[in-house]
């Protein structure tokens, strides 16, 4: 099984948790790597593609990206926020990832908080449409912790167990 983590990060956050999930990945041909690096994605049979939520939404380098993955590859996303954890804005940006796959299988997902540039906060701290959303985000300045990476490991050794036992299928 070939297996590619690939992500977009402006901050940094996605990229720790990439390099989190890449290193729980034991037993497997991998290969890590910017989304903007990734030439041929139907050479992997599993990707892990992570991105940080804008907007409630994907950024359009992802957007782009999900839509040259083969349907017949594994697919499992990770995303950071500065939202609360179970926030709906995460949950949002994730179904909106998933219904860009064509069908792909998707093999699961993982959020976690990250924290944003404080320019952009002081931006927007006084924007009505934005003010909760700051508060919230400065919470989120010290994450993604370890105990973030931890549950980052251990989505990654389940979507690779999962992948596993169907590994046939993606073949």
């Amino acid at each position: 099984m070939k297996v590619l983590v690939t992500y977009y990060s402006k901050g940094g956050n996605t990229k720790k948790v990439a390099d989190a999930i890449y290193e729980a990945l034991e037993g497997v041909d991998k290969d890590i790597m910017p989304v903007t690096g990734v030439d041929n994605p139907e050479e992997y049979s599993l990707i892990f593609l992570g991105f940080p939520i804008y907007g409630h939404s994907v950024p359009v380098v992802v957007h782009n990206f999900i839509k040259r993955i083969d349907p017949e590859v594994g697919l499992a996303l990770f995303a950071t926020h500065s939202s609360h954890k179970e926030s709906r804005l995460s949950k949002e940006a994730v179904e909106h990832a998933l219904s860009l796959s064509r069908g792909s299988e998707v093999l699961g997902s993982f959020t976690c908080r990250g924290g944003t540039d404080p320019e952009v906060l002081d931006r927007l701290k006084d924007r009505p449409e934005h003010r909760q959303w700051v508060s919230t985000a400065h919470s989120a300045h010290s994450h993604p912790d370890e105990a973030d990476l931890d549950d980052a490991r251990t989505f990654a050794r389940d979507i690779l167990r999962r992948a596993r036992k169907f590994e046939k299928h993606f073949l």
